[in-house]
């Protein structure tokens, strides 16, 4: 079974798997409310992460990879499946279609980047803040 664990994954959370970043888990819709608060004084990045996507998990991975920005922003990882809810209203409050895999960049209470699929791109994001 590990073998089809290594090539089509699992159903784990970064805080699960081995990871260098120092995710902060959404669980909560009231979450957001303290993530737009507190972009105010430094930006947060959220990362919406489908468990049962193969694409979500490579972007995941890279992203996790190239990310070296834990100094200017606050990462924040969504399980989109099991908190479907936080999803929808992540689209709604930041006015964002929904897709996944997808970031976002909040600053000053809004979003100001976002990008999914093969565009999440760690550089890119520096280049945003």
């Amino acid at each position: 079974m590990s073998f089809l664990k290594n090539i089509f994954g699992s159903e784990e959370t970064p805080k699960q798997q081995e990871s260098k970043m120092n995710w902060e888990i959404l669980t909560d819709v009231n979450q957001l409310g303290e993530i737009i608060f507190n972009s105010n004084e430094k930006p947060a990045v959220i990362f919406k992460h489908s468990t049962r996507c193969s694409i979500s998990r490579m972007a995941l991975k890279q992203f996790e990879n190239e990310f070296d920005l834990a100094e200017e922003v606050t990462p924040y990882f969504l399980d989109l499946i099991t908190y479907r809810e936080i999803s929808n209203e992540i689209a709604n409050r930041f006015g964002v279609y929904h897709e996944s895999p997808q970031i976002l960049l909040i600053k000053d209470g809004q979003s100001v980047y976002d990008a999914s699929h093969s565009d999440i791109d760690a550089g890119v994001l520096s280049d945003k803040l």
